[in-house]
């Protein structure tokens, strides 16, 4: 695995040049707060309606869109677990979260994805289990997977950077 292929940013993902951002969404694909509302936001009202017709995601799963207003070509949505104390499957939903984001970049030819601290705002999971759960799971497909030639953890605060920088250090 290229340590080169993993890449930790403090700023909007909004704004990065990559083929694919993922969006940490809520089930019914239709915006909401946070990531999700500014995705929506900065996309245009075009990936409302392309959303309309996906019929909500279930939690740990993916779905694609086109990205319209954005740099990046698509949006990959995905619905993270709601923290409930760690007792209800919720790492498990999340590494799914991570795994099938990364199985849709690859089945639509994605060279470079970014991917906020998925489920770690409103929906309340502890951020360093979080992000070691995310880390391993992008570290597992990178290596069976060379396609992907660049991921990018885009960090919201420094608190956050930190973090996945401490994460991915421990772990190359």
């Amino acid at each position: 695995m290229q340590n080169q292929a993993i890449l930790i940013v403090e700023g909007d993902i909004t704004e990065q040049k990559v083929d694919a951002i993922v969006n940490a969404a809520n089930t019914s694909l239709l915006g909401g707060g946070g990531v999700d509302g500014a995705i929506h936001r900065a996309a245009g009202p075009e990936l409302l309606a392309e959303c309309r017709t996906l019929h909500g995601c279930s939690t740990g799963d993916a779905k694609l869109t086109r990205g319209y207003r954005l740099p990046a070509r698509w949006v990959i949505h995905t619905v993270g677990p709601v923290w409930r104390g760690g007792h209800d499957c919720e790492d498990e939903l999340l590494a799914n979260c991570y795994r099938r984001s990364l199985e849709v970049a690859v089945q639509n030819g994605v060279r470079s994805v970014a991917f906020p601290a998925i489920s770690t705002g409103i929906y309340g999971f502890p951020l360093e289990r979080a992000t070691r759960i995310a880390v391993r799971e992008v570290l597992a497909f990178l290596e069976k997977n060379p396609v992907l030639e660049k991921v990018l953890f885009v960090c919201f605060d420094s608190g956050t950077r930190d973090c996945y920088q401490r994460v991915v250090a421990e772990s190359l």
